[in-house]
């Protein structure tokens, strides 16, 4: 019993000092739960709207079609119930003192209202997925394995609730997208048909860049900023730059800057660093380095044909 009050006497300040630290910066604690949005309801309306989006692939039991009809309005309704309240909290906690012209049951409604022209967009991504890939066996193979697919999937349901002016909620999707697979989408980029990001790890595509059709990106691409030092003065600019139609874009890869455009049938070799724009159907490599190889057995330089460029191969 001494032992104890000894240890709740020793805690004490420590207790203190941590409330003290609470109070210094406000911003990190929520201490009223009820009014705060969750996370977890966030990460599980995701996995309802994929189980929207592809029908079978991720329900927990088989789906027959008898029951397609009681299955699509069952999720509706509970995605619409959920979403509801967790953008009643965005907006509250958000701006709370701002009014809205609108409830946030009619902005979660028109949302669902534009998940048939998602599933239209997701269907040319799967497809450019497939005729991009020598080695997808399916588009089953695509849609449950293919991490690109996920983030995209994420990043275009996301998309929808940011072209709404939702605060937070489409930030934390495709954040939690980015944590599962490496590639960082954020919401308020703009994205047209047939994107595939191939493998994916690492890639990053920033806020304001735009993206045309049939373009492919391997792990690696940073599609980002020349300079984020003005902080919030930047906000609404054009930061992140602009990809036209029909690029291919090769690991490693960085293109920064907002009057940067990437003109139509370009590509860009791996670990390119591009900071102004590039013409149309134009190759962009970069000269490889020389390589030494050192080995006790042989002092002898390596032969010429090992440093010879090799662009014209991988390409």
């Amino acid at each position: 019993m001494t032992t104890d009050n000894a240890t709740l006497g020793s805690v004490q300040p420590l207790v203190e000092a941590i409330l003290d630290s609470y109070n210094a910066h406000k911003a990190l604690i929520k201490v009223e739960p009820s009014n705060q949005i969750n996370r977890d309801i966030i990460i599980d309306i995701i996995y309802k709207l994929q189980a929207l989006i592809f029908p079978g692939f991720f329900d927990h039991k088989p789906l027959k079609r008898d029951f397609l009809l009681y299955h699509v309005g069952d999720l509706l309704e509970d995605v619409q119930r959920q979403l509801s309240k967790q953008i009643k909290l965005a907006f509250n906690q958000h701006s709370p003192s701002r009014p809205r012209l609108v409830s946030a049951a009619s902005v979660a409604r028109t949302f669902l209202e534009r998940l048939p022209n998602v599933r239209d967009l997701l269907a040319t991504d799967i497809e450019a997925a497939y005729d991009g890939d020598p080695s997808a066996f399916n588009s089953d193979e695509i849609i449950l394995a293919y991490p690109g697919v996920f983030a995209t999937t994420v990043y275009r349901l996301a998309h929808e609730l940011y072209l709404l002016d939702i605060p937070l909620i489409p930030r934390m999707m495709t954040e939690y997208a980015h944590g599962l697979t490496g590639i960082d989408i954020h919401p308020g980029a703009t994205v047209g048909r047939r994107l595939f990001i191939d493998h994916g790890t690492g890639v990053v595509i920033g806020e304001t860049t735009v993206i045309g059709n049939h373009v492919k990106i391997y792990q690696g691409v940073t599609l980002g900023a020349l300079s984020t030092q003005g902080g919030h003065l930047l906000e609404g600019v054009k930061r992140h730059p602009t990809i036209e139609d029909h690029v291919t874009i090769y690991a490693g890869a960085s293109i920064l800057g907002g009057a940067t455009v990437v003109g139509e049938g370009v590509v860009i070799g791996s670990n390119a660093f591009i900071t102004k724009s590039v013409p149309e159907k134009t190759k962009v490599s970069v000269k490889n380095t020389e390589l030494r190889f050192l080995s006790e057995a042989r002092k002898d330089p390596p032969p010429e044909s090992l440093q010879e460029e090799f662009w014209d191969w991988v390409i």
